[in-house]
């Protein structure tokens, strides 16, 4: 578990190395993210806190911060003047095209060959079952 724990941490910091240039946080990217997965579509701040990584986030401020910055649209619904509807807009997916490819180079540098790379997430999903 300790070791779990500490490559958790690891990779995190690795991680968060590739976004903190762009002054933007995983909780941040992991927003983008799911975003970018109903794009074109639009969805609700209650949407995006049930596919968030981490829970514990504050979805409705995170979201805010990336209004802010032009990574995403929010718009009022026109059947539900009480729901607001989330969008990312293409600031947003140009920035997690650009991430991509940081991720992906990191990705290739962890020193595991697919095999094992699919063989070590099967064992830590079969962990959390």
């Amino acid at each position: 578990m300790v070791n779990i724990h500490f490559s958790a941490s690891w990779l995190n910091q690795l991680n968060s190395k590739i976004v903190d240039p762009y002054n933007l946080s995983m909780q941040q990217y992991n927003v983008l993210r799911i975003l970018r997965g109903q794009y074109p579509k639009s969805v609700t701040v209650k949407f995006i806190i049930e596919r968030m990584l981490d829970k514990s986030s504050n979805a409705s401020r995170l979201v805010d911060k990336l209004l802010v910055k032009g990574l995403v649209e929010r718009t009022q619904s026109p059947e539900d003047r009480r729901r607001v509807d989330i969008r990312i807009s293409d600031k947003g997916l140009q920035l997690l095209e650009e991430l991509a490819i940081k991720f992906n180079a990191l990705n290739n540098n962890l020193n595991l060959s697919e095999e094992e790379a699919r063989t070590l997430s099967d064992l830590l999903d079969k962990m959390r079952s």
